[in-house]
């Protein structure tokens, strides 16, 4: 590093003694005279440290690495949340809620230690080559993975290259190594299609800027289909959240009244309440809500509020449990700060902290072919007689059979037109989904009973 460079340095560490000296001096001394002078301290000993090692350390250091490592492991130490954004990390964080970027396309954080996926983004390279939530990255190109940011650096690159990232998974003794074809990562966040007349399907992968914009969109849509809503599944399984705003707003889009969400922290300004506002159009059709533990932050509160506003069912299994708000503070020269500014609790007060969103209904997620389910269970049926008396279609006033219902033998058309949409793989997908056809099934029951009722 330059003498420049260290002189100025020594400057910002000298200058922020120099005014925690001044706080001491003056007529604040009385109030914050003990912090103040901790403070003092601990910024004497920091540029202690700093001039011993750039002095005596065996090799040559680069002060301003050593700077931003120690800022980070302060601020890692507060929760896994907070933490320095070096000025390449903080674009990242901008494009990622704002723009598209090139990379295999999961969501990653730090769980126990280690690299782990929150979810891949459905339709990337790492979504079709069978990457899962809860895999740990332990190396990218045969080296070894333990930080955050470098892992992110590393998996990130130019459209078409190819990365290689190997993955430690629960249950399996040895490492997979995932070959991977890095592409550009779809900024959509909604899809949505109609699973059968009057009940549709929207899968949220994310909280980004436009989220509550596309799922208005996509419900218009399922609307236009022709048959009237019956009911809605919404997908939030494996959705690591995002933005904030764009949680309550898209919680307040099926609720008429009462509380989403209330923060609170340190400061009056990090204290709030959000409250649901009348819709127009309403949309009162039944709702299922779809979890997993992939399922953080955002879609928490999403979840939250409409379970205990009694507005949806909740199926699947315990969501993340992150129930704290963070916030991006810009500084200078381009770096930024991520800081845990408060804790949220939904409309009942519940703080989900470590806890996450239980779901009304647990059901653990399998492919349903894996459920060696039998459709006679064993049982000899009319049809397996001898000589069995073959079925009659009723006739009409003249005589001739009635046609088949047309509706009977285009039952998966809805599905199949939508592959243009959604893609072959995400379609055959959600016909082997338990949980998905579960609350396709418990959506349909509703309505059965209501007809009893009638």
């Amino acid at each position: 590093m330059s003498l420049k460079k260290k002189q100025n340095i020594r400057l910002y560490l000298v200058t922020a003694i120099a005014i925690t000296v001044v706080i001491i001096g003056s007529g604040f001394y009385n109030s914050l005279s003990a912090t103040a002078e901790e403070t003092y301290k601990g910024l004497k000993i920091f540029s202690d440290v700093i001039e011993l090692v750039e002095k005596n350390y065996v090799d040559v250091v680069d002060t301003k690495k050593l700077i931003e490592k120690a800022i980070q492991g302060m601020v890692h130490s507060l929760d896994p949340h907070s933490s320095l954004l070096l000025p390449d990390a903080l674009k990242e964080l901008q494009v990622d809620t704002q723009g598209e970027f090139t990379g295999i396309g999961i969501s990653i954080t730090m769980r126990d230690g280690f690299v782990t996926v929150i979810s891949p983004i459905e339709g990337t390279p790492a979504y079709k080559a069978g990457i899962r939530a809860g895999d740990r990255i332990i190396k990218v190109d045969g080296e070894s993975i333990t930080d955050l940011r470098d892992a992110v650096k590393k998996i990130r690159g130019p459209k078409g290259t190819k990365v290689a990232v190997t993955i430690a998974r629960k249950g399996l003794k040895e490492p997979l190594e995932y070959k991977l074809i890095r592409d550009v990562i779809p900024i959509e966040s909604v899809k949505s299609l109609t699973l059968k007349p009057g009940y549709g399907y929207v899968w949220v992968t994310n909280f980004r800027e436009s989220t509550t914009q596309d799922l208005v969109k996509a419900l218009e849509e399922l609307q236009a289909g022709g048959a009237p809503l019956k009911g809605i599944i919404m997908d939030l399984r494996d959705n690591p959240g995002g933005l904030l705003d764009q949680s309550i707003k898209v919680a307040d889009l099926f609720l008429e009244k009462g509380k989403i969400l209330s923060i609170e922290g340190r400061s009056k300004r990090n204290t709030r309440i959000f409250n649901a506002k009348p819709d127009d159009p309403q949309r009162s059709y039944p709702m299922v809500v779809l979890i997993n533990g992939g399922s953080a932050s955002a879609s928490e509160i999403v979840a939250g509020a409409l379970q205990d506003q009694k507005r949806a069912l909740i199926l699947g299994t315990t969501s993340f449990g992150k129930g704290s708000v963070q916030t991006v503070e810009t500084l200078r020269d381009g770096y930024g700060l991520k800081l845990t500014i408060a804790r949220y609790y939904t409309p009942s007060g519940r703080s989900i902290q470590a806890k996450g969103i239980e779901p009304d209904i647990i059901v653990k997620h399998k492919r349903i072919e894996d459920l060696d389910l039998d459709e006679d269970e064993g049982w000899t049926k009319e049809k397996d007689l001898k000589n069995h008396l073959e079925a009659e279609p009723k006739k009409d006033k003249n005589n001739r059979p009635k046609s088949k219902n047309k509706k009977d033998s285009n039952k998966d058309s809805e599905l199949d037109a939508a592959k243009s949409k959604f893609g072959h793989l995400e379609i055959e997908r959600l016909k082997s989904d338990n949980q998905v056809m579960r609350a396709l099934d418990i959506l349909l029951s509703y309505e059965i009973f209501k007809g009893l009722q009638s």
